[in-house]
């Protein structure tokens, strides 16, 4: 596990400088851990157990409520030990000889893993229990946690406390872990619409995320550019929509296997279909689902958002999401309700009358208004909740109180959308200062980093309706070619302030342990772009 060469992180500032060579000194190799633990003892000069990768394995601690037969925790313990042990020489799966080992690097042949709480068929939620407790002493390790979900991260932690040593031997350090979320919504969105990403990196991006303890898959599955969705309701959708209707699609078996690869990983799938805008790819699927925009007095033959004063929209509507529910068990389905630009409704004469029946006036929000509340008593009736972009609230459609809004612009300071959202009793989500897809010059890192989700003014109990957070990959830019640099290791900026306590600021302790985070990516074969100036003792393709 290569750990990562110092290099100046502000390039000229000794000071800086110093103060990052500090901290590496205090850190022992295979002691930090990404994102940072809420406590961690590792006592310096506490001792060490050696790992041979032939005698280790994982085990069920007595007692556990998870025994051998589930599949989350089995599937976890093959991952982890490939993991572990990759650079593992095949002469050292024989016997591992320990004489003359000293007695504070007694080996460690198996960590034993205590679940509280027997459920490991099911999905996790926004209620899942993730906290854990590591303990590594003289030749015993043992993690506990109250649920499945809970292991998962402890057995992550635990991966990266594995060091190896100039002679090519495992070992790990005394360490006492007691480890839990801050936030229990901690988001990673990718757009698959504007440039369609082929189902094997959409499952490498599931398997970071969990080295980084991303919880939430937000897959914005379908927008203006093209409809990739196979959908078993509406096969013309994808046929017609999708960029090709062969290739670049997901069928069913490929949504399934997304849905269960992240499961296998404690990690939740929420599909993102946004409606009334962002909707033009549906249309040559759906015949009168979309407005037909005028010029003057007759259609120009181009066409605006949902038509949102037909029954037969709604029709479509109600099966369309009868079907996404199904298929997505996840209690939330985000419904967007972003960018609805109200310009081909106000040109088309059959919803000027409409509104004037309804006594709507001019105020083309209403309309917005009148279809995203149908929507939600749609969605609502399907036992689903719902997750949707900040407009419908700044918009001031009447919504649910269980509905959850996503702040994401930043035509007004974030923080006091963020403050006027949960004033208004409604959960929040943030994402304005994590969208990865805007890249500059230098450690841009840095700056999602220092993002603080609660620094607005309100009570306790506005401070407690903020949910967590989505870093967003949107794809005007972005295709299979660039993702996995572009996201990694930026994206662990906004996983460890999302997990971490909030007193965890220090940006040199972060480059540091950052750096050698992304070595360790880079050890297990993603290709992680670097901070800054520097180097891997394992650079990427095993060279």
């Amino acid at each position: 596990m290569g750990g990562a060469a110092l290099s100046l992180p502000t390039g000229h500032d000794m000071a800086a400088g110093r103060a990052v060579l500090a901290v590496l000194l205090l850190l022992q190799p295979g002691a930090a851990v990404w994102p940072q633990p809420q406590v961690q003892l590792s006592p310096p000069g506490g001792g060490r157990c050696l790992l041979p990768p032939a005698r280790f394995r994982f085990g069920h601690a007595a007692g556990s409520a998870v025994g051998p037969g589930c599949t989350v925790l089995e599937a976890a313990f093959q991952r982890y030990r490939a993991l572990l042990f990759a650079a593992a020489r095949p002469s050292e799966n024989g016997p591992v000889p320990f004489t003359g080992v000293p007695p504070q690097a007694l080996p460690c042949t198996q960590l034993l893993v205590f679940v509280a709480t027997p459920d490991c068929d099911g999905f996790p939620n926004l209620d899942s229990k993730e906290s854990y407790k590591l303990s590594v002493s003289e030749g015993s390790m043992l993690l506990s946690a109250d649920a499945v979900w809970g292991a998962l991260r402890g057995l992550e932690t635990f991966s990266q406390l594995i060091g190896r040593d100039q002679n090519g031997t495992y070992y790990i350090n005394k360490t006492e872990i007691m480890d839990f979320p801050r936030f229990p919504h901690r988001g990673l969105l990718l757009d698959t619409s504007r440039h369609y990403l082929p189902l094997g990196a959409i499952l490498e991006t599931l398997d970071v995320m969990a080295y980084n303890k991303f919880n939430v898959f937000h897959w914005h599955i379908v927008d203006d550019p093209s409809f990739p969705y196979e959908s078993s309701t509406f096969p013309e959708l994808s046929k017609q929509g999708a960029f090709n209707a062969m290739s670049h699609v997901y069928t069913a078996g490929d949504v399934q296997t997304v849905i269960e690869h992240a499961r296998l990983r404690g990690i939740r799938v929420i599909a993102e279909f946004d409606t009334p805008g962002h909707t033009l790819s549906w249309g040559p699927g759906a015949p009168g689902l979309l407005t037909p925009c005028y010029s003057g007095k007759h259609p120009s033959g181009t066409y605006g958002p949902i038509n949102p004063i037909l029954n037969s929209t709604y029709q479509f509507v109600t099966s369309l999401f009868q079907e996404v529910s199904s298929v997505f068990p996840d209690f939330f389905l985000h419904l967007g309700g972003d960018e609805v630009d109200f310009t081909c409704w106000k040109s088309n004469p059959e919803i000027h009358a409409f509104m004037k029946q309804m006594g709507f006036g001019d105020d083309y929000r209403n309309l917005e208004s009148f279809y995203i509340q149908r929507l939600l008593d749609i969605v609502s009736s399907l036992g689903k909740g719902s997750i949707l972009w900040q407009e419908v609230f700044d918009n001031g459609v009447k919504l649910r109180p269980d509905s959850i809004i996503h702040v994401w612009k930043s035509s007004k300071p974030y923080m006091d959308e963020m403050a006027d959202v949960t004033k208004a009793g409604y959960q929040a989500l943030l994402s304005t200062p994590w969208y990865l897809n805007r890249i500059s010059y230098g450690q841009d890192w840095m700056a999602a980093y220092q993002v603080e989700p609660l620094k607005f003014k309100g009570s306790a109990e506005q401070k407690d309706l903020v949910i967590g957070g989505e870093a967003c990959m949107w794809g005007e830019y972005v295709d299979v070619t660039n993702l996995t640099p572009r996201l990694w290791p930026r994206a662990g900026a906004v996983a460890e302030r999302l997990w971490s306590n909030a007193s965890v600021r220090n940006l040199q302790d972060a480059y540091v342990r950052l750096a050698a985070f992304r070595c360790q990516l880079l050890g297990r074969g993603v290709q992680a772009q670097p901070l800054y100036v520097g180097y891997c003792e394992n650079e990427f393709g095993g060279f």
